[in-house]
């Protein structure tokens, strides 16, 4: 048992191999996840055929049983996690932890819609549990990498926003002044023309709310051609430091694999000279 529990722990709890790779046991999770969520939705549509809505219903009962079975594993396994802790304190403590709650509240959101008629926001928590898992392995580190180059740029992307900020407003008060005494409900205020400005800035364009005159109209494809610039340079600054941050992993590996190999010269070294050691031990002495 013993060793089941240890495979247990290193397929949930470690979640990921030697070469960052997330575990079969958790690729599964995360499949099963994704497909719990997605018979959810499907759940919700209201002509889907009786047979078909079966099948949802059987599937979801199937998902239960699976994320109960996940949940009991977790609970077992917990006692495989380092500490001088008791098998059950520790067990406890991640029962109290957050992704310990995060398995149980899947476990009921799974599990409620079966008794109830109407959970089907209960089920999308389930979205919760991806993040848990995903938190293992490889992806955690892709994620940090992700925060850690936005948090390098964070003062451009603020000049960037606020440059933004300072353009929609006066988009707004252009319109304002021009389109205002012809659209008042829609150009009467600049706060009622801001709606426009940001749809335009961000090319939405919904086209609910659009300038007739010819300066209005000036104004609005400036704004607009200017929306598309200004999208775009957030965009290259999280490109430009992302990739900076990706070739510093890759300098970061090529280091470490020059200290490893330097280890593994001295560790060449100390064996010749043991082995040479033992030879001239061995040698008859004249």
């Amino acid at each position: 048992m013993a060793g089941l529990r240890s495979t247990l722990h290193h397929q949930l709890f470690v979640g990921a191999e030697l070469d960052g790779h997330l575990t079969v046991l958790n690729r599964l999770l995360i499949v099963t996840i994704i497909l719990a969520v997605a018979s959810a939705a499907l759940s919700t549509e209201p002509t889907i055929p009786k047979g078909w809505h079966n099948v949802l219903v059987i599937g979801e009962l199937v998902f239960g049983v699976i994320f109960l079975l996940e949940y009991i594993a977790r609970i077992y396994a917990a006692a495989e996690e380092p500490g001088e802790e008791s098998s059950w304190s520790k067990r406890w403590r991640f029962i109290r932890s957050p992704i310990g709650l995060i398995d149980l509240i899947v476990v009921i959101s799974t599990l409620v819609p079966l008794v109830t008629a109407d959970a089907a926001m209960l089920r999308t928590v389930r979205l919760l549990r991806v993040v848990a898992v995903m938190k293992f392995g490889r992806f955690s580190r892709a994620i940090t990498e992700v925060w850690a180059a936005v948090a390098n740029r964070v003062d451009d992307l603020i000049v960037t926003a606020a440059l933004a900020f300072v353009f929609i407003l006066l988009g707004a008060t252009a319109l304002y002044m021009t389109e205002g005494h012809i659209h008042p409900e829609a150009f009467g205020s600049i706060p009622r023309s801001l709606w426009w400005a940001v749809m335009t800035f961000t090319t939405v364009g919904y086209g609910d709310v659009y300038p007739v005159t010819g300066l209005g109209k000036v104004f609005a494809s400036i704004m607009a051609l200017a929306g598309v610039a200004f999208v775009a340079m957030p965009t290259g600054i999280i490109a430009a430091a992302f990739s900076e941050a990706m070739q510093r992993r890759r300098d970061q590996k090529i280091e470490d694999m020059r200290r490893h190999l330097a280890r593994l010269d001295e560790v060449d070294e100390e064996v010749e000279a043991k082995i040479a050691a033992l030879e001239r031990a061995n040698k008859p002495h004249p």
